[in-house]
C-alpha cells in the first residue's frame, strides 16, 4: 500500500488537517498517511526546506510526500508532481521544490487544476490524490500531467563565504529551543581547512569546539555540535539557547507588514 507523508503550514486548530486526510484516504485507498508537521512557519521557505528535505531522504523509496505550504502565494494554474532520488514530491508551483532538493528535480510533471472551480486547499488534495492513484495503479508518470514544464525557482538560503569567516543564518529553532544554523559540517570543514575556530555571538559569547553529544559539557553550559542532519546547532546542555544567548529565527521576528520581507538572525565563526 502507498506511503503519504503530510508537510503543511495550516496549523492544528480547525478542520482543515482531518478534511485533507479524508479526502487522501478516498482518493487512495489502503494508503498509510504519516504527519510530518502541520506548523511550519507561513512564508518561511528555508524553514520549510529544512524539515522537507531532512524528513524526505528517511523514507522508503517511492514513498508520496505532499507539501502544503504558502499554497496561495501564486495563482495557481497547476501543481507539481515531482520524481528525485526515488521519492515522489507533490506541492505548489511556489519555488519551495528547488529549495528542498537544492537542484532541478530530476523530473518535474505539472499537474492541471480544472477550471471553474473553487481553487482551495481541498480542490487541490484531491488533484495530489488522484495522481498518487494513478501512480499506484501502474500509469505512466508522463501520462497523468504536463511534462517539462518550467517552474518558479528559488535558491536555498546558502552561508555567506570570506577567507577566514562563514555566515550562517537561524533556520529552524526546535521544541528545546536549540538552534539550528544553515552551515553543514561538510560546508564547515571546508572552509576551516584544519583551522581553529571562534563562533561568535551578538552578546560577546563564544563557542570554541565542536561537541558530539550535548552532555559533552556541564549541565547549562552553552555547546555546538553537529545535529543528526549534519546541521550546525547551538544548544545549551538541558537549558534554553535561543533565549539565553538572544537567538531568534524568523518566526519570533515577523508581522503582518514583514510577511514578504524575511530577516534572519546571522551567526558568524571565526577561523585563524
Amino acid at each position: 500500500m502507498p506511503l503519504i507523508t503530510l508537510t503543511s503550514d495550516i496549523g492544528q486548530k480547525d478542520y482543515l488537517v482531518g478534511a485533507i486526510k479524508g479526502q487522501l484516504l478516498q482518493a487512495v485507498p489502503g494508503c498509510t498517511l504519516v504527519d510530518i508537521s502541520h506548523e511550519l512557519t507561513p512564508f518561511n521557505y528555508p524553514r520549510a526546506a529544512y524539515l522537507c528535505r531532512n524528513a524526505i531522504k528517511n523514507f522508503p523509496d517511492f514513498t508520496f510526500h505532499v507539501v502544503l505550504v504558502n499554497l496561495f502565494e501564486n495563482k495557481q494554474e497547476h501543481l507539481l508532481l515531482a520524481y528525485h532520488n526515488r521519492q515522489y514530491i507533490l506541492c505548489a508551483d511556489n519555488g519551495l521544490l528547488t529549495m528542498i532538493v537544492e537542484d532541478k528535480p530530476e523530473l518535474v510533471i505539472g499537474l492541471p487544476m480544472a477550471k471553474f472551480v473553487i481553487r482551495d486547499a481541498l480542490h487541490m488534495i484531491r488533484v495530489f490524490g488522484k495522481s498518487i492513484q494513478s501512480l499506484v495503479e501502474g500509469q505512466s508518470i508522463h501520462t497523468i500531467g504536463v511534462a517539462d514544464i518550467e517552474i518558479v525557482e528559488k535558491n536555498p538560503l546558502r552561508p555567506l563565504l570570506g577567507e577566514n569567516w562563514i555566515e550562517g543564518q537561524i533556520i529552524f529553532i526546535d521544541h528545546f529551543e536549540n538552534v539550528v544554523i544553515n552551515i553543514t559540517r561538510e560546508a564547515f570543514e571546508e572552509q576551516r581547512r584544519g583551522r581553529g575556530f571562534t563562533i561568535a555571538f551578538k552578546r560577546g559569547e563564544v563557542i570554541e569546539k565542536i561537541c558530539e553529544t550535548y552532555a559533552d559539557v556541564p549541565e547549562g553550559e552553552k555547546l555546538a555540535l553537529f545535529n543528526a542532519a549534519g546541521y550546525l546547532e547551538i544548544a545549551i546542555n538541558k537549558g534554553n539557547a535561543a533565549g539565553l544567548l538572544g537567538l531568534q529565527g524568523y518566526s519570533e521576528k515577523q508581522s503582518a507588514h514583514l510577511q514578504n520581507r524575511l530577516f534572519y538572525q546571522t551567526i558568524r565563526i571565526f577561523f585563524e
